[in-house]
């Protein structure tokens, strides 16, 4: 007899962005869609483990696609830990899984000028295009962990150079 393991929540989302990751038009969005189905769902990361460091947010590599397009990490945020002011190089798409994040949007200059703020609760998603004109920040500043759940569209061994133009920290 074969023993057949049943698909789980992660299973599921990573199949729906491996589907919208290979949309021609859209894929940012199908791509978010997907991560929101699945964000607000308590046991997505059941099993996995993704620990907080004290210094900053941590990534945790959840998935990295076979052929390089793209790769999708949890991020998990202590209470005050923030992103640098940035824009992105590559399309990307996130979901809040636990705690609460606010998202900070900027108008470009020198330095980027905050220009709209918005609360993230379990379920939210946004997603955006490679534009040096999208300027966000992401930022924990509630009391408890928060996790997020991110995919961007480079390898994961690019991430370092192909995800963020950091504007100001």
């Amino acid at each position: 007899m074969t023993y057949i393991r049943p698909r789980t929540a992660l299973d599921r989302m990573l199949a729906g962005i491996a589907a919208a990751a290979r949309a021609e038009e859209g894929r940012e969005r199908k791509v978010a869609a997907a991560i929101a189905e699945a964000v607000a769902d308590p046991a997505l990361l059941d099993g996995v483990e993704c620990r907080c460091s004290a210094e900053r947010y941590v990534r945790h590599l959840l998935h990295a696609d076979a052929k390089g397009g793209y790769a999708v990490v949890a991020l998990v945020w202590r209470p005050g830990q923030m992103s640098p002011v940035h824009a992105h190089r590559t399309w990307c798409a996130f979901g809040i899984h636990r705690g609460v994040l606010t998202e900070t949007h900027y108008k470009p200059g020198d330095p980027p000028v905050p220009s709209a703020a918005r609360l993230m609760a379990p379920g939210a998603s946004a997603h955006g295009p490679a534009d040096p004109t999208l300027i966000h920040r992401l930022a924990n500043l509630a009391c408890q962990t928060a996790v997020s759940v991110h995919c961007y569209g480079v390898a994961f061994d690019r991430f370092g150079d192909g995800v963020n133009e950091v504007l100001a920290d």
